[in-house]
């Protein structure tokens, strides 16, 4: 079987979001079709609106032909510029048949596919900084729109152990197959963006957790689906191989080509 994944498609930030979102639609299920992927899996940052967001994964199925899964992002758990149940919008995407919160999805006798949002720890920013000035989460006249936009009713790092635990008895229900993890926020600090760095020795902060490291020992997880820094990349390390397969905002696309950016940044895998 062939498995493509994607991330970060935010197909919501354009001027003209009623006439781009069929584009991305339908040059999506094109690409798909192309490169023979039989099973798509998103990584999050769909769009910034839970019905956007979940009208584009039935769309987008339904030209393709093929079955698509998803795990939200931390934009596709915003709510339009106001604070909101994140908790109550994380189990409507939870309800949905296409996500993977707590649903792991058996392909076979062999793989399985466990998938959740994860949470940043703030574990990999610069030591420079304190807990208390990261919590702040601003700096150098800039928010992270998290802050704005999503309220868990308790501290980041707080919900990354919390959502540890959920993706921990996820990957228990695996068994001895070989499982395919999917988180929006990463999970190795080779994906967090180079320091020293004027913003992001900060910033970082908000990229990925520590409190998945132990897990990686513990269950066979062979590939580990990533998104959230907007990075294309995959590496391998011991048995698992970590892909970031981010189609980013178009202001950071190399061309104006959308066929071709969502091809390269597409990655395909075949089990």
């Amino acid at each position: 079987m062939k498995i493509g994944v994607i991330s970060d498609l935010h197909i919501d930030r354009y001027k003209n979001t009623t006439e781009y979102i069929p584009v991305f639609e339908r040059t999506l299920a094109e690409v798909i079709k192309d490169r023979g992927v039989e099973l798509l899996i998103i990584a999050g940052d769909i769009s910034n609106n839970y019905d956007i967001t979940t009208l584009f994964i039935r769309n987008v199925k339904r030209l393709s032909g093929i079955d698509i899964y998803f795990i939200p992002g931390n934009h596709d758990l915003w709510s339009g510029g106001e604070q909101t149940d994140s908790y109550g919008l994380l189990k409507a995407y939870e309800s949905l048949p296409e996500c993977l919160i707590r649903s792991p999805l058996t392909i076979n006798d062999e793989w399985i596919i466990v998938g959740h949002p994860a949470w940043y720890d703030y574990s990999y920013a610069s030591e420079r900084f304190s807990y208390e000035r990261l919590n702040k989460r601003a700096y150098y006249g800039g928010t992270w729109q998290d802050k704005v936009n999503i309220d868990w009713k308790m501290s980041d790092p707080e919900v990354s152990k919390s959502f540890r635990k959920v993706i921990e008895k996820d990957l228990l229900s695996a068994g001895d197959k070989k499982i395919i993890l999917v988180t929006h926020v990463v999970t190795h600090k080779r994906f967090r963006v180079p320091m020293p760095h004027r913003l992001f020795d900060y910033y970082n902060a908000f990229i990925g957790t520590s409190d998945m490291d132990d897990l990686y020992e513990q269950y066979n997880i062979k590939y580990s689906v990533m998104g959230h820094v907007h990075f294309r990349h995959y590496i391998e390390e011991a048995d698992t191989t970590y892909i970031c397969a981010c189609l980013g905002y178009k202001r950071e696309w190399r061309t104006d080509d959308m066929s071709y950016e969502i091809n390269d940044s597409l990655f395909v895998f075949e089990i």
